[in-house]
């Protein structure tokens, strides 16, 4: 937390100066700061979080402040192969140079938390480090193939963690399901994972030689999630590892539950988990109307007596009711019933026949015939 909080004032220290002359830097401060802000807020996904804010942060120091250092993070394929420089590796496949490109990974990065929250943390860094390692492999094989089939000579690739962000899309899309939410021109369906994709796209067509990387980096998800191949068991975190992670980084990324919140089933995905939450939401807001209804009555002199207004409902087949029964004659056309007050009424554990004589009796009027259920 300290962390961020440092991450977040340098930002902001630095916002008035860059603003003017880079409205691009600034919005790209004020959505990590955001995105940081609400992954602390409310998710249990540490390894996401440090690679959202700490690269992203050095991505930006570098642009406003130390251009000088730029060239340490550049991923100079010429140099690796020639002057042996390994280390290049490492800082030009981690950090992005192009503001661009951090916004776009960034972004995705916040999207694929889920796996973390549903492998793990050891088994999701097990996965961005073999698809780093394959990636990296996938680079060279495929520059090189390149100049063989095209003659083309590329020294240099875009900088950054996107051989890794791109190979998470082969469990996105094998994985998450597909849930359609709207559709456009009628023929054209927008799902829960449209986003995303857009988001791959846009950094897809971010550089000239960013397609190579992404090509690897799908090829490298391929091959790690293969049962075939095996790769898992072989490029994985040990567990003393992520052990000694867990004790000395986790405490500084993670953030603790919230006490305030009442627990919801977890969804599958993070769009059933929102729907779960709003569900969870109508039903605390009808409960709390009902609450203020019995309270104004009290205030009024007392609740009415429902039984002189309609008999009780678990008395309904009782015979000494029946005996009682008006005539058929006259009794009134039954009253129609919106379904949709009826799911609401079942939603909170009422039956549906319960439901439909309630609404029936209190002429549709959910509130009544919710008060009225709560009481029988």
């Amino acid at each position: 937390m300290c962390l961020c909080m440092c991450l977040c004032v340098c930002a902001c220290a630095c916002l008035p100066v860059y603003v003017s002359a880079c409205p691009r830097v600034s919005v790209c401060l004020y959505v990590f700061a955001y995105i940081g802000i609400d992954l602390h807020a409310k998710d249990k996904a540490p390894l996401s979080k440090s690679l959202l804010i700490v690269p992203s942060a050095i991505s930006i120091l570098l642009t406003l402040l130390f251009q000088h250092y730029q060239k340490f993070f550049a991923y100079n394929l010429q140099a690796v192969k020639e002057d042996f420089q390994i280390w290049r590796l490492v800082c030009g496949r981690t950090i992005c140079l192009d503001l661009k490109d951090t916004f776009c990974s960034s972004l995705l990065i916040y999207n694929f938390r889920i796996f973390e929250r549903r492998y793990g943390s050891r088994k999701f860094s097990s996965f961005l480090l073999g698809a780093w390692m394959l990636s990296a492999l996938f680079d060279l094989l495929l520059v090189e193939i390149t100049q063989y089939i095209f003659g083309i000579t590329i020294n240099s690739l875009p900088s950054g963690f996107l051989g890794p962000v791109f190979a998470l899309f082969v469990p996105f899309y094998s994985s998450i399901p597909r849930v359609q939410v709207t559709q456009v021109l009628g023929h054209f369906s927008i799902t829960n994972k449209s986003l995303v994709y857009i988001l791959g796209l846009q950094l897809l067509t971010s550089g000239s030689y960013i397609w190579i990387l992404a090509l690897s980096g799908l090829i490298s998800g391929i091959c790690y999630n293969s049962s075939i191949l095996k790769v898992h068991r072989i490029l994985c975190v040990p567990r003393w590892v992520a052990k000694v992670f867990s004790w000395t980084l986790e405490p500084v990324f993670s953030s603790a539950e919230p006490t305030n919140e009442v627990r919801v089933g977890m969804g599958a995905t993070v769009d059933i988990q929102r729907q779960q939450r709003m569900e969870l939401l109508d039903r605390q807001i009808m409960m709390s109307q009902v609450a203020q209804m019995r309270r104004q009555r009290q205030q009024q002199g007392g609740m009415i007596n429902w039984n002189r207004l309609f008999p009780p409902l678990r008395h309904r087949h009782n015979a000494n009711y029946q005996d009682h029964h008006p005539s058929e004659q006259g009794i009134p056309p039954p009253t129609e019933v919106s379904e949709e007050q009826v799911a609401r009424l079942m939603e909170m554990g009422f039956s549906r026949g319960d439901a439909l004589e309630a609404l029936r009796a209190s002429n549709n009027d959910l509130n009544v015939a919710t008060n009225f259920l709560l009481q029988h």
